[in-house]
């Protein structure tokens, strides 16, 4: 078995075999052809046989994730990964991943992401899920806020209605300004918005887009949304640059005539609309998953990169039994900087990378991992301390789907 990149004139075949894959056929001209019109061929892998039958599939994308800290870090996303029923089990998925890891370091990465099909794959490679996400239902006889528009504090600025074809860059523009201090967030590249590359509102599909703009007239908000004739008025994704922008989006979007329900898609852990309506259980919260999966490939440069919000240190015996490597790493933060160095001393905690992934971004307390059996403390107090020492200055949260 080969595995061998792809050149621009694969991408056909790139597509075929991929869709061959998963039992289906590739869309018809149109959005099947923006959906994978971003992908970079000079990341994307074939596995070939002897006899020259291609078997399976496996894609890269090139982002920026942005960690604790507003720090943002090159990262690969993982997409396209299939492998033909006849070829399964026969070792052709492992070869794929080990050498899409061996192209990432060999790129001066050392993050890798992806979004997982089915949970029981991607723990063995190393990834661990670092993001949750999920939706919120409200019916709009339950859609009163606890503090009435007349008596909440004004919101400077005004919300405009577009069409998504008449948005130009808004959505760019504001989208990248927010994906830079949210941790978990990654970037959309302009080729991405440029093609249609994606799901709405990424897509060019047709969706009404709300724009907040400032008291200057600067957009600094926007959620786009369908109302669909059940009544059901569904919101892909609000960005906002702070609550009081995010509020007043939801304010309009509660107040849309003609709804029986909003639904709020792709919401954060933390989202305060719940609270924020005059009845707590208004807000119905479905369909919790895990969203973004983090592979770590430099365990001293990833800790050194990400920013961290308290002082401290901890030995980390860190096994990645994929790569077949083990360390133990003294990481020492002071003054928001860390400093990651080889150590002989007694660990503090002992985990999988995937587990590190699970943490890295602050989402997931090392605790959690200890008290379900992931990660051994080695005393009383370690399990405390990491959970201080990664907690991040907000929950991390992933939006983009590729």
């Amino acid at each position: 078995m080969e595995i061998r990149l792809t050149t621009p004139q694969d991408r056909d075949v790139f597509v075929d075999t991929l869709f061959a894959a998963f039992g289906r056929f590739p869309e018809p001209p149109g959005e099947g052809g923006r959906v994978w019109s971003a992908l970079e061929m000079d990341r994307a892998l074939f596995a070939v046989t002897p006899d020259g039958r291609r078997v399976g599939t496996a894609a890269a994308y090139s982002f920026e994730l942005t960690l604790p800290g507003a720090v943002p870090a090159p990262a690969a996303g993982v997409t396209a990964v299939g492998v033909l029923p006849s070829h399964r089990r026969q070792g052709v998925l492992t070869a794929m991943m080990r050498r899409h890891l061996a192209d990432v370091r060999a790129r001066g990465e050392f993050l890798s992401v992806l979004l997982c099909s089915e949970a029981v794959i991607y723990r063995r490679f190393g990834y661990g899920p670092a993001t949750t996400t999920h939706r919120l239902t409200v019916p709009r006889h339950q859609a009163a806020f606890a503090v009435p528009r007349a008596e909440a504090a004004p919101v400077p600025g005004s919300i405009e209605v577009l069409r998504r074809a008449e948005c130009g860059g808004i959505l760019e523009d504001v989208y990248d300004r927010y994906r830079r201090v949210r941790p978990g967030a990654l970037s959309r590249p302009h080729h991405w918005w440029e093609r249609g590359a994606g799901r709405p509102p990424v897509a060019p599909a047709p969706r009404y887009v709300a724009v907040h703009r400032d008291a200057g007239g600067v957009p600094d908000g926007y959620a786009t949304y369908l109302l669909e004739g059940t009544g059901t008025l569904t919101v892909d994704e609000t960005i906002a640059s702070d609550d009081a922008v995010a509020t007043a989006l939801a304010r309009f979007l509660l107040g849309h005539d003609l709804a029986t329900e909003v639904v709020f898609r792709q919401c954060p852990p933390e989202h305060p609309l719940r609270w924020q309506l005059a009845d707590v259980r208004a807000a119905r919260a479905s369909d919790e998953t895990d969203w973004l999966w983090v592979r770590l490939l430099d365990v001293p440069r990833a800790l050194t990169t990400r920013g961290w919000a308290a002082d401290g240190e901890l030995v980390l015996d860190v096994d990645d039994p994929f790569l077949g490597e083990r360390a133990r790493h003294l990481l020492t933060v002071r003054g928001g900087e860390a400093e990651c160095v080889p150590t002989d001393r007694e660990p503090d905690l002992s985990l999988d990378v995937s587990d590190l992934g699970s943490v890295y971004l602050g989402g997931t307390a090392p605790s959690t991992l200890v008290r379900a059996g992931h990660v051994r403390a080695h005393h009383p107090a370690a399990a405390a301390a990491a959970d201080a020492l990664f907690r991040a200055e907000r929950p991390p949260h992933c939006l983009h789907w590729f």
